[in-house]
């Protein structure tokens, strides 16, 4: 995966670049510095300084009450988090894997997400599940999964995937700050990526998508790690002589609709690409809403590139096949420009 990435204006006053780990873990850091009332509890958390390092130094700061390492019992401390949440208190709850977020599903989507509604009002639930999520290297099937749609359906839910360090810690915090539950998507194989950060005080705000790349003749919509992908599909395309406009979401719900829908009324051609499978897949659900609502601004139709429909094979070289590739996002892009 390249380091390719371009700067949006809001990012040139840094400075200096950390990695993603290091981004994370000073948005909780400062947040706990200011709030009291947030505390961290999940796998490996404390002692081991987090599974991905992403919380490296914070239990020596804050100490157990405040920074948990938990069983290995997903549905357990998120209920606890939850719990708190409900209570006053403004938890993080870290899952090693989204993967492993399943066996919380009740405590996210039955309870957190829904607290607000059937309480009329009278209960809150400020609560980040946070962690990463998708393929990462030879995982196999049970720790490759990709389940932003799979939240973003849920009313009550907030969900955020971003993909610079910037944007991670930005959003992490805005995130922490929300008073309703935040679904919070990282990746495995870019917590070591460097990015330009701010030293002083920033917030990202939720449900504001980001262009990262100005471009006429395309736009590329994607989210989380796949920006890369793409902007490193976008360059290749410029060699063509094809302006590729990227347009990073950084939250699926809520969506930022006027950006999407404005950049392809500008560039009339538009490739979502996503590390889902197709069906009932967000992807589906953009290519629906664009050419319901902008349909006499397309040339063409819209084109979703997703993982192919299978469960993440263990084998490297067949891995490779299944998730989208720089290639198969030019060629789209090629046929959809004539």
């Amino acid at each position: 995966m390249s380091n390719a990435m371009e700067i949006s204006s809001e990012q040139q006053s840094a400075t200096r670049e950390i990695q993603i780990r290091d981004a994370l873990q000073e948005a909780m850091t400062e947040e706990m510095l200011r709030d009291d009332r947030v505390f961290l509890v999940g796998e490996e958390v404390g002692s081991y300084n987090g599974a991905y390092k992403c919380s490296r130094g914070m239990l020596d700061q804050f100490g157990p009450k405040r920074v948990i390492d938990s069983p290995i019992a997903e549905n357990g401390f998120a209920a606890i988090g939850v719990g708190a949440a409900m209570a006053g208190l403004r938890p993080i709850v870290e899952f090693m894997t989204f993967n492993f977020s399943l066996c919380a599903i009740d405590q996210i989507i039955n309870t957190a997400a829904k607290a607000r509604l059937m309480s009329a009002g009278q209960l809150s639930c400020p609560i980040v599940f946070r962690g990463a999520g998708g393929a990462a290297f030879q995982l196999g099937a049970q720790h490759a999964n990709s389940f932003e749609q799979f939240y973003a359906y849920t009313p009550g839910l907030i969900v955020v995937a971003p993909a610079t360090p910037y944007d991670m810690k930005g959003l992490l915090k805005s995130s922490i700050r929300d008073d309703n539950p935040v679904v919070f998507f990282e990746s495995e194989l870019t917590y070591g990526k460097r990015g330009p950060v701010p030293e002083g005080e920033y917030l990202v705000p939720i449900g504001k998508a980001d262009i990262k790349r100005e471009g006429s003749d395309v736009t590329i919509i994607t989210w989380s790690k796949s920006v890369f992908l793409c902007l490193d599909a976008a360059e290749a395309l410029a060699q063509e002589g094809i302006s590729a406009e990227v347009v990073d979401l950084r939250t699926l719900r809520p969506l930022d609709r006027e950006a999407v829908l404005s950049s392809v009324a500008k560039t009339h051609r538009c490739v979502v690409v996503q590390e889902q499978h197709e069906v009932a897949s967000y992807g589906a659900y953009l290519s629906h809403l664009i050419s319901t609502e902008i349909f006499d601004e397309l040339d063409a139709p819209v084109k979703v590139i997703s993982t192919l429909d299978a469960p993440m094979p263990y084998s490297k070289a067949l891995e490779v096949v299944l998730l989208p590739s720089k290639e198969g996002i030019v060629q789209a892009v090629r046929e959809i420009c004539g």
